[in-house]
């Protein structure tokens, strides 16, 4: 018994490491829905990459997704865009940024909403894992 309840903890112990490079297991959230602001955050690194190179393809990506205003620093290499959905006037913005580290790439995706305003936390990682994943399809 102990030695099948030591093989499990084995195995979630490495199906964590494997699965902690995911966008999806990446995914993060934080503040108080329809009391404060909410921002979904997400990031995943893309082993032998460009900042440069895949800024292109993030910012196509972005505009699949529905996102306005897009704009694109090279300088920063980030890549800021906003979404009026609800027809309110208010917007929802999001900040993509592709960080050189080492060879490869760290791809972080930030979507924030304002306070009052409410979504899917399903909806929302999905999309940012589409943008952030377009780099390596």
């Amino acid at each position: 018994m102990k030695r099948v309840v030591g093989m499990l903890i084995a195995f979630a112990m490495s199906a964590g490491v494997v699965n902690a490079a995911s966008c999806e297991s990446n995914f993060k959230t934080s503040g108080v829905p329809m009391v404060t602001a909410v921002s979904y955050k997400t990031w995943q690194e893309l082993p032998k990459a460009k900042a440069a190179v895949v800024l292109k393809t993030l910012a196509q990506a972005v505009a699949a997704e529905g996102f306005s205003g897009i704009e694109i620093n090279r300088e920063l290499s980030t890549i800021d865009a906003y979404q009026e959905t609800t027809g309110s006037g208010r917007v929802q913005t999001l900040r993509v940024v592709a960080r050189q580290k080492g060879a490869g790439v760290r791809v972080d995706a930030i979507f924030d909403i304002q306070a009052g305003q409410v979504t899917s936390n399903n909806v929302v990682r999905t999309g940012l894992c589409n943008i952030v994943n377009s780099v390596s399809r």
